[in-house]
């Protein structure tokens, strides 16, 4: 029995090896938050920042980001996604100097002292330019613009920032079900995606996506609303025909969709990130009932939890590498993004946020929260976990070494 106990130590050990690397290997989404510093009657950044670290929010997009406001990230454990106003992108495209500039005073005087991973070039140009401007085709000015940008961050030294653009789901994709369909909308798929992920391979960036399960519930009454919400349930399911592939919840239908058609264009493994993705916790519509706040707490939080289960999506076990809630705040007026655009002639993402009004926020202006979201995250947790299995099970074998070497 002894030598029978000797056999198992190197087994037991490679068992106990294994196991801790699954553990440190396994990895969750890393989950944020959309902050607009310019918009009104909000609290200065330096007050915002601290707020965010109570919370263990570990990452921020910030859309038409300040100097201050990127200043006021320094020194802290927040990575940082900055986006370009969409009005700069056709200057960009056009001088590599006007990009340059933008970087001198936005990235260089704060890196690496704030953490900044990724620069996107303007969020939905595509739609919002032309509902503003139908004379100006802005797939011309979009991958230029993307290229100014990431040689002039390599004229600095700067490797590790990666440069990207952002859609709208709503607004490229032919269809969410099934999943396995899905393409990019033409001409758009053509002319600016193809070329464009192309590009994201070569630098090893990341397909930047605003995701809404709410913009698409909103427009199909047949699809039960636990399964927008991640809501556990023996019918929240639906199957694609095509793969008899399950999904529970419409999430990971749509992320699969992005992934379907990046495979049509031969890059189906650039990381996605979700740029965007929230629900109203009260409508602009009165009739609009979906839009309560039980929900929307209800979808943050099944959101959240989601993504923290390192479950990934059936085409994708690794998921969307980052996923940002939209947005910090309410905002006090009802307004698109970056101003060029107003919300009621802008992009269909755009219409979308301006039926929720202005409540999109997780907490209000004086800083106090609407729903308990636990941002922290949970993978200390299941390494403790399983090195607490591992713990008594090592207990049981030196228990039954030491009775049998006596």
């Amino acid at each position: 029995m002894r030598s029978l106990l000797l056999l198992c130590i190197p087994i037991f050990l490679l068992l106990l090896s294994a196991s801790a690397a699954a553990a440190s290997a396994a990895t969750t989404t890393t989950i944020g938050v959309t902050y607009n510093p310019t918009a009104p009657n909000l609290p200065p950044p330096e007050h915002v920042v601290p707020k965010l670290q109570s919370l263990c929010i570990s990452a921020v997009r910030l859309v038409d980001p300040t100097p201050a406001a990127v200043r006021a990230f320094a020194y802290t454990n927040i990575t940082l996604l900055l986006t370009v106003p969409n009005h700069l992108i056709p200057s960009f495209a056009a001088n590599r100097s006007a990009a340059a500039l933008w970087i001198h005073s936005h990235v260089l005087p704060y890196y690496p002292r704030t953490h900044i991973s990724l620069i996107s070039a303007g969020s939905d140009v595509i739609t919002t330019t032309a509902a503003s401007d139908p004379n100006v085709d802005p797939s011309t000015a979009l991958l230029p613009a993307m290229r100014n940008l990431r040689l002039a961050l390599l004229d600095l030294g700067i490797r590790t920032i990666a440069v990207s653009t952002t859609f709208s789901f709503i607004d490229i994709m032919t269809t969410s079900f099934p999943p396995s369909t899905a393409e990019f909308q033409e001409p758009i798929g053509s002319l600016v995606v193809r070329p464009l992920l192309q590009f994201l391979d070569e630098t090893n960036s990341s397909f930047l996506i605003n995701l809404y399960p709410y913009h698409i519930y909103k427009i199909n009454s047949e699809i039960p609303v636990g399964f927008v919400l991640f809501q556990e349930h023996p019918f929240n399911f639906r199957d694609d025909v095509i793969t008899g592939v399950r999904y529970r919840n419409l999430f990971d239908m749509m992320v699969d969709a992005i992934i379907a058609a990046m495979a049509v264009t031969g890059q189906e493994n650039v990381p996605v990130i979700v740029t965007e993705t929230g629900w109203p916790s009260e409508a602009a519509e009165e009739t609009d009932s979906q839009a309560a706040g039980n929900y929307a707490g209800m979808y943050l939080k099944g959101l959240v939890r989601h993504l923290r289960s390192g479950l990934g999506t059936p085409l994708r076990k690794e998921g969307v590498t980052e996923a940002y809630v939209y947005e910090l705040f309410d905002e006090s007026e009802e307004r698109s993004t970056f101003n060029d655009t107003n919300v009621t002639t802008g992009s269909a993402a755009m219409r979308g946020r301006a039926a929720g009004g202005k409540h999109w926020g997780i907490m209000y202006p004086n800083m106090s929260m609407k729903y308990r979201v636990d941002f922290s995250d949970s993978t200390r947790i299941r390494v403790q976990r399983l090195d607490g299995q591992l713990l008594v099970l090592y207990l049981a074998f030196v228990f039954l070494y030491s009775k049998f070497n006596c």
